[in-house]
This record gives structure tokens, sequence and C-alpha cells, in this order.
């Protein structure tokens, strides 16, 4: 299987000689042994073709969907030729534009930023779940999905975010980071104590509990391995 990465953020760089790149971390989310390509979409330039990769993964990204970027529009229109043709797993910025791109809708919600270690409930179990307990993992996000494209299911939900996840049946998509360690989220909310404030703090303490990183990990390697 041919494993690519759509690169739309990077790791500040204070922070990525400790914690590494992005591209770095997205390489957890794979099966094992396996090696991904990644291919910086924020260049403007995107892959020659869909069927280059078998599977794309989406990271995450300081950018909105509704950014006025020259890179925003290619890489929706990209995605919509990519499915049915490549698996794809979209990851907070990426479960956002591909909601966009195939028709649902992205905000930047009144409710303000989420997070901290945040709990998910399974709405609906799917195939590449080993079952359907709940699970506690990072967010970092201001965006939401408020309107899920036709056909999609949505998977994972919770209160501050009820279409945390959606599965497509040939696409999925999360708004947490199960790609983050513990140790990263909690660097990245201390670089951004003045953002936050007392909130900041709260999250930071909420990350020294349970990490269900790990399974959605899983979850993720199964998706892609069919």
């Amino acid at each position: 299987m041919r494993i690519g990465i759509l690169q739309c953020g990077e790791i500040p760089d204070d922070l990525s000689a400790a914690h590494g790149r992005m591209g770095a971390m997205m390489q957890r989310l794979l099966p094992p042994g396996r090696e991904a390509l990644l291919h910086d979409v924020t260049s403007g330039r995107m892959p020659e073709s869909p069927a280059v990769c078998d599977a794309w993964l989406l990271t995450g990204s300081a950018a909105g969907v509704y950014d006025d970027l020259p890179w925003i529009a290619p890489l929706k229109g990209f995605l919509r030729a990519a499915r049915g043709r490549s698996r794809l797993v979209g990851i907070c910025f990426g479960h956002q534009i591909m909601a966009e791109a195939f028709g649902g809708r992205v905000v930047k919600s009144p409710k303000g930023w989420g997070i901290g270690l945040h709990r998910y409930e399974v709405a609906a179990q799917a195939a590449w779940m080993e079952d359907a307990a709940p699970v506690h993992v990072a967010a970092s996000h201001q965006d939401q999905v408020v309107m899920a494209p036709p056909g999609a299911r949505i998977c994972l939900a919770s209160d501050f975010t009820p279409l945390a996840g959606l599965d497509y049946g040939d696409a999925i998509s999360f708004q947490c980071h199960p790609e983050f360690t513990p140790e990263f989220s909690i660097s990245l909310l201390e670089a951004r104590r003045e953002v936050h404030g007392a909130a900041g703090k709260a999250a930071v303490e909420s990350l020294r509990g349970l990490d269900d990183s790990p399974r959605m990990r899983r979850w993720i390697a199964r998706f892609l391995e069919g």
C-alpha cells in the first residue's frame, strides 16, 4: 500500500526540536512498518494524481477552510478527485476540509476553543473499531464541522463537538488529534498561555488523565488496511 500525507500545516519551530515535525507525528497513525510520502500542499502544488497513493492522510493546520489562501480550493478539488479512488483520513483541519469538499459546512465556532483532553462517545460503531467504548483524546481547535456532507455517518460525538468524527465508508475524519502525545499537547498549551488563560491551565491538567490516542491510532491503521 502506498500512503501519502497531505501536509496542511507545520509544528511551531520552537516545539518541533523536542517533539518532531508534523510528518513524523502523522507517521504514528500508519499501520506498523508502513512509511508515507510527505507532500506539502501549502506550496499550492497538489500531487500529480490521486492514484499516486492508495491512501492519503490530511494533517491539522493553523489555517481555516474558509481562509482566502491559494492552496485551499485546489486541495478541495484534489479531495473530490481522490474520493472513491484512494482511502482518505482527515485530522482536525483535514476533518474540516474533507467535510467542506464533500458538501458539508465548517464555521469558527461561537463555543470558542476546544482544548485539552476531550471525551467522545462512539455514535456509530464502524468495522475498524474494536468496541463502542468512549475515547479520551486531545483536542486543539476553534473551527467545527456544523453540517455533515450527504451520506456521511457521525461516528464520534461530544456535547462540545457533535460532529467530531465522520465515516464516509471509503474515508474517515476526526476533529481530535490522535497523532499528538500528551507531552506535546501540554507544551502547545503552555506556548499559548496568553491565548487560553485559565482555561489553558485546566486543559493542561486534563491531559494528565487517561489518553486513548493509541486506541484511535489502531482504528486508523485498521481502516487503512481495509
